[in-house]
């Protein structure tokens, strides 16, 4: 198990007891007050209790190794974590809005709003606190169920915000002898929709992540690494794509190096290319490159000598990542290019 994965996990576990312990101040503070809004805060600290354990599960069950039934590993499961999470959050932002409706239909009795104030106010501190911390750790090291949690965290915190200020505003009115509930349940109403697309947002990268969908963050820093570590016998690179599973990147790439070079030689090259990753990526990575021997076009990006050279070398190719992640390798002769699938 990586040193990332430890951390990912330790920090699961106090984003769990985080949850427990936030639960039950919510529900002391609704049993305090009276105030449905705060019920629903409170009832969305028990969805936040069951995706930190099931994000805790996904990360111990990602940390698995490769074996022959999951060659790739175990990481897609933090996909699959992040995904009920994000249903869980959208549930908890329907549930919001069903109550606030049900308070401005029936409002009821409101009591103790400067301790309830007081409670739900700490919640949001700590719930804030954690949250951009689990967001910023999952970045780190790449860990879908981490971010996950973390953003679910942020959105219940957005809700308690809400309160808050609907609490301030009732305290506020209820002090100056004016009934001014349904304030409550029209700002509970407010978030609970935002809280419904953060859950929507979350659910859409799940979805992308199940398809193998392009990550444009990670392809610009593999474009940004093969630039920096460029090595003049490195004529072209294509073909470049990349897969997520978990906290692991599979990377696949051609290299189009001479034709005239050893097999002994060819292999030290690759190498290095794989090598520059590691220095970025360390075991997170796992690369695999085929070699492609140059053709007549090459010898212009070409500064290798060899008795083969048909032309003059002009320039090194631009790698960006769009031509980076082509089916074809560079050319801008117009001349014949074999793809990658055998055809013409």
């Amino acid at each position: 198990m990586s040193a990332a994965t430890n951390e990912n996990i330790e920090f699961q576990k106090i984003v769990a007891i985080v949850g427990v312990s936030l639960m039950a101040i919510k529900f002391l503070a609704y049993f305090t007050t009276g105030s449905v809004s705060i019920l629903t805060d409170a009832m969305e600290s028990i969805v936040n209790v069951v995706a930190a354990f099931v994000g805790l599960y996904a990360l111990y069950v990602s940390a698995r190794p490769a074996d022959k039934d999951y060659p790739f590993g175990h990481g897609k499961i933090e996909t699959v974590s992040s995904s009920v999470e994000g249903t869980l959050i959208t549930i908890a932002g329907v549930l919001i809005i069903y109550e606030s409706i049900q308070k401005l239909l029936h409002p009821g009795e409101l009591t103790s709003l400067d301790i309830g104030l007081v409670l739900i106010a700490f919640t949001a501190i700590v719930n804030l606190a954690v949250g951009r911390s689990a967001i910023r750790r999952g970045r780190k090291n790449r860990s879908p169920a981490l971010e996950a949690s973390g953003k679910h965290l942020c959105s219940d915190t957005v809700s308690s915000l809400g309160i808050i200020v609907g609490l301030i505003v009732l305290y506020a009115a209820q002090a100056m002898g004016y009934d001014a509930r349904w304030l409550d349940a029209v700002i509970a109403m407010f978030f609970g929709a935002i809280i419904i697309r953060t859950g929507l947002k979350v659910i859409r990268e799940c979805l992308r992540d199940f398809m193998d969908g392009k990550d444009k963050e990670l392809i610009s820093e593999l474009a940004e690494t093969l630039n920096e570590q460029r090595h003049y016998h490195w004529i072209d690179v294509y073909g470049l794509r990349a897969i997520k599973y978990g906290t692991k990147n599979f990377v696949n790439l051609r290299a189009v190096l001479p034709r005239t070079m050893s097999l002994e030689r060819s292999t030290v090259e690759l190498n290095e290319v794989e090598d520059a990753f590691r220095k970025k990526y360390g075991d997170a990575v796992e690369v695999s490159i085929t070699p492609i021997p140059c053709q007549e076009f090459n010898c212009r990006y070409c500064k290798y000598e060899c008795d083969q050279r048909s032309a003059e070398f002009q320039r090194e190719l631009d790698w960006t990542p769009i031509s980076l992640c082509s089916f074809t390798p560079h050319a801008a002769d117009g001349r014949v290019i074999i793809k990658i699938d055998g055809t013409k």
